[in-house]
């Protein structure tokens, strides 16, 4: 996550500089360093902000599960931690999914592919 992309989603949020800091138990300096980009956003940070955007109202109406955006067959829907809890909408928040047919190394890794998913995008 790059400083626009943590300031656009802090806006999203309708939170200040100050209310991110509380909800990401961080300081308000820190916050300050990710949207000047001196500071590169950790990744626990970035899973609790795209969480965060994801359970906003407009961003939970009418949305399909990814195996039904993605047409997963049964096969590829059994081996899928999404599908197992029941969560098609966090997909991209989930480890171990397999939607390019691997399981990712690492959250890095996983996002690559999930910011080019129309699943994570929708959430944006």
């Amino acid at each position: 996550m790059d400083k626009n992309e943590f300031k656009f989603l802090r806006t999203k949020l309708k939170k200040t500089q100050k209310q991110m800091a509380e909800l990401l138990g961080t300081s308000l300096k820190a916050v300050h360093s990710y949207e000047q980009g001196w500071r590169s956003v950790p990744v626990h940070a970035e899973r609790q902000i795209l969480f965060l955007v994801s359970r906003l109202k407009e961003n939970r109406r009418n949305k399909k599960p990814c195996w039904a955006i993605r047409k997963c067959s049964a096969t590829q829907r059994s081996q899928c931690p999404a599908w197992e809890f029941s969560s098609g909408d966090l997909c991209w928040l989930i480890n171990g999914t397999n939607c390019d047919g691997t399981v990712q190394k690492d959250w890095n890794e996983k996002m690559k592919i999930c910011r080019s998913c129309q699943v994570f995008k929708a959430i944006l």
